[in-house]
């Protein structure tokens, strides 16, 4: 993989991802439908298959030899060798209710590993941007992960699952994490809570249960910003775990959380 070739990915995503953005915003004076996936929670509009099909058509027509994941179903092989990991609309509840947190997610990944990223939230006037290797940005300014080397002082973002059991297990790691930490934040938008650890927005994040289209393109803006990315063994982001903090509060707060058994939900 050269340098080259993710800058090129990432001129390629960064004005469909902005294009999707400002018509998600432009669509919420409008009237939407609303259905549930696999919970009642578990929001989808139409303008979330919109947001895909707009983003899929787009990519197709710049390299129709990639391949694309989607939350809403894309699903393509591609031969090249890079395969798109994208969320239409990351924080689709957000988005159902007019609040900013809501974005557009798109991640190029080859060979499993991302190598370039971008992540439009439109409400807030963001374009996150990073290339494996290149250092990541905020509307094309440089950023990076907080400083901050004191857990107590930390303010903290994370999320919650859908399932009833799953919401109500992590409710008690929150209670467990919340007396060692400054505060608490909750987004509803993973791409963004990593996005804003990579700015230090917030000092760090943790959640359970993301999919690799709420992590792919967040984790590397994240991780060229100067934060560790890992799971709470140390080792790669995953579905079971995902969680993002500066060098100096990665052990202490992975502490934490193992105190809390926070994997286990």
């Amino acid at each position: 993989m050269t340098d080259r070739l993710a800058d090129e990915l990432l001129a390629v995503a960064r004005p469909l991802a902005e294009s999707v953005g400002q018509h998600l915003v432009e669509a919420l004076a409008s009237t939407r439908t609303i259905v549930t996936k696999s919970t009642s929670t578990d929001l989808v509009t139409e303008m979330d298959t919109w947001a895909e099909r707009t983003l899929v058509d787009g990519l197709l027509a710049a390299r129709p030899d990639d391949g694309i994941l989607g939350e809403e179903g894309a699903d393509i092989a591609g031969t090249s060798g890079v395969v798109w990991s994208i969320d239409p609309i990351d924080g689709t509840v957000n988005f159902v209710h007019g609040m900013p947190g809501f974005n557009v997610s798109m991640g190029a990944r080859i060979d499993g590993e991302t190598v370039a990223a971008v992540v439009v939230s439109p409400l807030h006037r963001d374009t996150f941007t990073a290339t494996l290797g290149g250092g990541a940005a905020r509307n094309d300014e440089p950023i990076r992960c907080s400083e901050l080397t004191d857990l107590r002082r930390a303010v903290v973002g994370t999320g919650f699952g859908y399932d009833p059991a799953r919401r109500r297990r992590q409710a008690d790691v929150l209670a467990a994490v919340i007396p060692q930490v400054a505060d608490v934040r909750r987004v509803g938008a993973a791409a963004l809570d990593l996005c804003w650890v990579a700015c230090g927005r917030l000092d760090a994040y943790w959640e359970v249960g993301l999919n690799d289209w709420d992590h792919a393109a967040g984790a590397l803006i994240a991780t060229e910003a100067g934060a560790i990315c890992t799971d709470l063994d140390g080792g790669a982001v995953t579905v079971a775990f995902a969680m993002a903090a500066p060098p100096a509060l990665a052990g202490p707060l992975r502490s934490v959380l193992h105190a809390a058994d926070a994997a286990a939900v």
